[in-house]
């Protein structure tokens, strides 16, 4: 018969309180948190208006002519797609170098990526026109001859967004599973209905652990390079076009990065929302924070020299259309959204290099907002001034974007703020068998050190000290 020490019973009980501030998190956030969701229901009333709008009327409604075919959609897309990277990519990054610091904030940012790219997913339909024939964007191969080209970037796109989809899906859901087990022993009604079918007759065998800890493993592995060729591709879709402003090299790891940034300052967004209203002030802690945000600060820094190199290539290159884009990007119609993107991107970035303000969270919310707005002003700005300024000056046009398409991007926001609060409030948005794991490791590294200590002390003293004694 095994004895149960104190010690055991002091870890159960600590354990136990893990369980019981998540699940009750689930059941009581602060009120914020319901206006935060009424909010972001009436951002969408707002976009389905704009839509229908759209729909009744017509594209031209949305100011989308020769040569804007694509403009405010495409730079949202864009936008959504990379501020998807981040989770699941830092996510698996983090679990495969051991970063014991991800585990209290991973699981959100693993279902930011799931709603993001579902985000993402709506502007192709949008600009569709005929929804209803939403099936004509699927990549299958058929007598129809949708897919003529399957050399050209959008059949790529269409490939690479919906296995990265899938597969950040599956790898969000089966690090679930654990926790899934957990709400489904401690909850009633509807909810002990949904969990027990979604955690699989998880019992927390040996075997189940090993055969878990394998899978998760795997497909840490298998989303590194998915996520990094994903946004490469979707950067093909301008490098691969002879446009000026979209013919460069640098693109690919230039939107890896851009896709890392935004991702990281919606990190920082949701991590002070999400600590705020369901009271997780224990689990999402100052050095947490820290972290994310020197992480993010590096990241800015990458990207601003990726920015750099783009400059000094165009400007030292011989390509007149592309020198001359970029001095109508910093003194024309579009200035004023350049150097915002610029302070935001690049200069802003800086406030993360003090740690006061890292570890001030109103200042961080702040900063993080205008982080992402610096990055979304970076896709406008990708393909905007392109199409407004091409070969052709017959076809120059300056475009801002008409109140519909303005209202349906507004709407985006608030689309992928629902689906988000709603998953927090029924599924646990912090780990917790992870927590767990790493607050047993922190006790075993301490009590493993006052042994070593312990063991010091008692050392006989051989070694003679001053001048020359025994």
């Amino acid at each position: 018969m095994t004895m149960v020490t104190e010690k055991d019973i002091n870890e159960q009980i600590a354990w136990a309180k893990i369980n019981t501030d998540v699940l009750k998190s689930m059941e009581n956030p602060r009120p914020a948190y319901w206006v935060t969701l009424a909010v972001c229901i009436a951002m969408v009333a707002c976009a389905v208006l704009a839509e229908y709008i759209q729909y009744t009327v017509g594209m031209g409604t949305a100011d989308l002519n020769n040569p804007h075919m694509w403009d405010m959609y495409i730079a949202a897309f864009v936008f959504w797609i990379g501020m998807s990277h981040s989770g699941t990519l830092l996510s698996a990054i983090l679990h495969l170098i051991h970063a014991d610091w991800r585990k209290p904030i991973y699981r959100f940012a693993e279902a930011m990526t799931t709603f993001s790219l579902l985000t993402a997913g709506i502007f192709p339909m949008i600009h569709l026109g005929r929804v209803w024939n939403l099936y004509w964007v699927l990549p299958y191969v058929s007598d129809r001859g949708i897919w003529p080209n399957f050399r050209s970037p959008l059949v790529w796109d269409a490939f690479a967004i919906t296995t990265y989809l899938t597969a950040s899906m599956l790898f969000l859901f089966v690090g679930m599973i654990p926790d899934l087990a957990i709400c489904r022993d401690n909850t009633t009604g509807w909810r002990k209905k949904l969990y027990g079918i979604l955690a699989l007759g998880w019992v927390g065998s040996d075997r189940q652990w090993r055969h878990f800890r394998k899978i998760y493993l795997l497909m840490a592995c298998f989303l590194i390079p998915l996520a990094v060729s994903v946004h490469s591709i979707v950067s093909a879709d301008f490098a691969m076009s002879i446009m000026p402003g979209w013919h460069i090299t640098s693109f690919p790891p230039y939107f890896v990065a851009g896709a890392l940034y935004s991702g990281c300052a919606a990190i920082i967004t949701l991590f002070v929302l999400l600590r705020y209203f369901f009271r997780f002030e224990d689990y999402m802690t100052l050095p947490i924070m820290e972290k994310t945000a020197k992480l993010t600060f590096a990241i800015a820094m990458v990207w601003t020299y990726l920015n750099l190199i783009e400059f000094a290539s165009v400007w030292y290159g011989h390509d007149v259309y592309n020198k001359e884009l970029l001095i109508a990007k910093a003194t024309g119609a579009y200035a004023w959204i350049f150097w915002t993107m610029l302070f935001c991107g690049s200069v802003l970035p800086f406030a993360l290099a003090f740690r006061k303000l890292r570890r001030h969270m109103p200042t961080m919310f702040v900063v993080s907002l205008f982080l992402n707005l610096g990055m979304f002003f970076e896709r406008w700005m990708i393909v905007a001034p392109t199409l407004s300024m091409s070969h052709e000056p017959h076809q120059w046009d300056i475009m801002y974007g008409s109140i519909v398409e303005w209202a349906i991007v507004f709407g985006s926001f608030g689309w992928f703020g629902m689906l988000f609060l709603v998953f927090v409030k029924v599924f646990p948005s912090v780990s917790m068998y992870e927590v767990k794991e790493m607050v047993f490791h922190r006790k075993r590294s301490a009590g493993e050190e006052d042994l070593a200590r312990m063991t010091d002390h008692a050392k006989p003293v051989t070694q003679t000290t001053g001048g020359g004694g025994a």
